[in-house]
């Protein structure tokens, strides 16, 4: 039996026009992807919720996509290919991932360059959209279940994605879908309180630099008056940051205030390892330690903590229910 796929049109590069690049109307841009869509897959086209820049997405956005996902899993639909702009795909593939977890058959993809000409008239003369979303398409009807980046004829675990170049058609990094990947993600029904609740979400990473330890506690307190939901303290190297008194002393009251502290390293890829004496002092503070799978990750599982869980004992007390 064919398998029917959603295809689901949430703007980016794919689907620009013009000179500068912005979005062709979802109205427009569906009848000409279908012109280009294979005949022999069984292919149903959608709009997603929000159609816009990708640097521009936010939570709400991907929330309200994992939404319109779960509606149509109940109308049959198991099998889903989203275009989505390349600057936060890697962040709306890791937040699908840790939402849907292992609930249906879900691959994100974009384009370096726009399907259609300046005019919007006929497909590029060159363009890697085309290959991209058949790529997509052929993978979606043969992987296995969970949610995946397809990208220049790689197939990526979507928790590990990394845009890794701005320009290039090679332009993700991650897990080979081939390899086999350790997770526990369960499916969470999103429902209207939770898209609210997203609109306030607050994340801040800060990348530690190699400067005196008083600037860094410095900027640390400009964050006292108002800190965000969630501080990512990107370290050196496997997680390692000088620290003093002062600094945990800083870090002790922005936690108070209600913020989650998670300690993550700066380096693309590889887990961070506190075995060197510089980072005891995690221990004594208030801090949770990444076990995530790369930064869009990390972002994605701050976020779904945000909305299970009230205060910072409660993310505590759970931060290592699912890696």
């Amino acid at each position: 039996m064919m398998k029917k796929i959603a295809l689901i049109y949430m703007g980016g590069t794919f689907g620009c026009i013009g000179e500068p690049l912005s979005p062709m109307p979802a109205e427009n841009f569906i009848p000409q992807l279908q012109r280009v869509l294979p005949l022999h897959l069984d292919i149903e086209c959608f709009v997603a919720p929000s159609i816009k820049d990708s640097s521009a997405s936010t939570a709400t956005d991907w929330l309200q996509l994992i939404q319109l996902i779960q509606s149509l899993q109940l109308k049959n639909y198991q099998h889903f290919v989203v275009i989505h702009g390349t600057d936060t795909l890697s962040y709306a593939s890791a937040t699908l991932a840790r939402f849907l977890g292992q609930s249906a058959h879900v691959v994100l993809t974009g384009s370096q360059y726009p399907l259609l000409n300046i005019s919007g008239s006929n497909t590029r003369e060159f363009t890697d959209a085309i290959d991209n979303l058949n790529f997509a398409l052929d993978a979606v009807a043969t992987c296995s279940v969970g949610v995946y980046l397809a990208f220049h004829h790689q197939l990526i675990h979507a928790q590990t994605a990394l845009k890794r170049h701005t320009t290039e058609l090679d332009a993700f990094a991650g897990l080979n879908a081939k390899e086999n990947l350790i997770t526990h993600q369960q499916s969470y029904i999103l429902h209207e309180p939770h898209i609210e609740k997203a609109r306030s979400f607050n994340c801040l990473s800060l990348m530690a630099q190699p400067i005196a330890i008083e600037q860094q506690i410095k900027n640390l307190k400009n964050l006292q008056q108002h800190p965000p939901h969630v501080l990512i303290l990107q370290g050196f190297g496997t997680g390692n940051l000088a620290v003093n008194e002062e600094f945990i002393a800083t870090l002790q009251d922005i936690h108070a205030q209600g913020c989650a502290i998670i300690l993550t390293t700066q380096v693309p890829f590889g887990t961070i390892d506190q075995r060197y004496a510089i980072s005891e002092w995690i221990q004594h503070a208030n801090i949770m330690m990444s076990d995530c799978l790369g930064h869009a990750d990390l972002y994605a599982k701050a976020l779904k903590m945000y909305l299970q869980y009230d205060s910072v004992d409660q993310w505590q007390a759970h931060w290592h229910d699912s890696v």
